[in-house]
């Protein structure tokens, strides 16, 4: 075994992805683990290196934190033009042949290029959606939070296929009993080649752990990836062994597929039950919150514009009065109903309580909201509640400023509906 000289003398921060199955996730009590994380401190350790886990939320905001320098490096990730803007790779840690995933009842799939007007599901910020979106251009793409959504979409048929890492995708398949998921096929030179990714500002690093990730011996990755994921894990694959590792997890797992599902499809209404509005469909406050906060984080990190509307029911208390809670109740519905045909389906539509709704408007300006809160307000104008006269809405408009949290931004949308109200302007901002 080659020796190296001890390292640069202080401490290495990294950051990873926390939830990337069986590659890396950081457990509880905050540990780093998986495939990923065996491979890193063993070539740190034959570095010399020392190492401190710097944790994040996400991917994305793992990538954030390495581009702002809060982290040295990045464990494990695949080489990118994009990502070559401040960053320098090691050899690859790892090789691992990407795959087609796809339902039960689709056909094999020998060239993606001919699978036209297909849509493809993959979670957002990966170096694979660069590179379909590219050489796949007949694909409709559509990006989610996590593997498991992604998993969940194709499914649910709310997805054609997704493609993911051989790895990953047994590891998945196998433990969260997406039994009437198959692996369908694998795309040619579109190999996961899993490096560390070194801030250029550290880049003397990178001959010190390409030294040391040289002495990895094939028995070695094939011993680490083993301890967590009960296959034995090839660098290379041909569809034969495609078909037959697919039969084999059919065959073991068909006694469970029953229970699986009906667990699935449980847990996903309770999912929905959790973030819906009963009256309306709509998200719920809770639902919105969250989605706010993450609008708030992509915007701020991408430089986008963001904009909300807060609308409320004029004089709803008098419709409640004359007409009684059932009748008010419709007309929640039916303004909703309303909401959600006109914002079309960019922006994120919810019930903030009461007669209140709010609208999440992503990549718009205040100006752009404004005159979509106006074509609300037509709209409702133009509807028939049944009450005997026209029920109008007002709205205020807000757009996230500088370092905006959710708190100021709602403020300041509050304050611009309450002066929508005092003027008899149906929309300010």
């Amino acid at each position: 075994m080659a020796e190296f000289a001890p390292g640069l003398g202080d401490t290495i921060s990294f950051c990873v992805d926390p939830d990337w199955p069986p590659y890396e996730v950081i457990n509880r009590s905050g540990t780093h683990e998986g495939i990923a994380a065996d491979l890193l401190r063993l070539a740190a350790d034959r570095a010399g290196l020392a190492l401190a886990l710097h944790p994040t939320r996400d991917w994305e905001e793992s990538l954030a934190a390495s581009r702002r320098g809060d982290c040295d490096i990045l464990s494990f990730l695949n080489q990118t033009p994009k990502r070559e803007e401040w960053l320098v790779f090691t050899q690859p840690l790892f090789v691992d042949p990407n795959v087609i995933v796809t339902r039960e009842d689709h056909p094999f799939i020998a060239d993606l290029a001919a699978e036209t007007d297909k849509t493809l599901v993959l979670p957002a910020g990966t170096s694979i959606e660069e590179r379909v979106r590219r050489d796949f251009p007949g694909l409709k793409v559509i990006t989610t939070e996590s593997e498991a959504d992604s998993f969940a979409m194709v499914s649910d048929r709310k997805a054609d296929l997704t493609i993911r890492s051989l790895t990953v995708a047994v590891y998945t398949i196998k433990k969260e009993g997406w039994f009437n998921l198959k692996v369908s096929g694998q795309i040619p030179g579109y190999e996961n080649r899993l490096r560390v990714g070194i801030r250029k500002e550290r880049a003397e690093l990178r001959p010190m752990l390409d030294r040391a990730i040289a002495t990895i011996t094939p028995q070695e990755r094939n011993q680490i990836a083993n301890r967590h994921v009960s296959i034995n894990v090839q660098t290379a694959i041909d569809y034969t062994l495609l078909r037959n590792l697919v039969l084999g997890f059919t065959i073991i797992l068909a006694s469970n597929l029953v229970w699986a599902l009906k667990l699935r499809q449980a847990n996903a209404r309770l999912r929905q039950l959790s973030q819906t509005d009963r009256l309306t469909g709509l998200y719920n406050r809770t639902a919105l919150d969250e989605r706010l906060l993450k609008e708030i984080e992509r915007a701020q990190h991408h430089g986008h514009t963001l904009a909300v509307i807060l609308i409320d029911l004029d004089h709803f208390k008098l419709v409640n009065d004359r007409h009684g809670h059932l009748t008010g109740d419709q007309v929640l519905r039916d303004l909703a109903g309303i909401l959600i045909a006109t914002a079309g389906k960019g922006p994120i539509v919810g019930r903030w309580g009461g007669e209140e709704f709010l609208i999440l408007c992503p990549a718009t300006t205040a100006d752009q909201a404004r005159r979509l809160g106006d074509d609300l307000r037509q709209a409702a104008r133009r509807h028939d509640f049944g009450l005997g006269w026209p029920q109008t809405i007002s709205a205020g408009i807000a757009e996230l400023d500088g370092d905006d949290g959710t708190d100021g931004l709602l403020r300041r949308a509050d304050a611009a509906l309450y002066r929508a109200k005092e003027s008899r302007d149906s929309v300010a901002s």
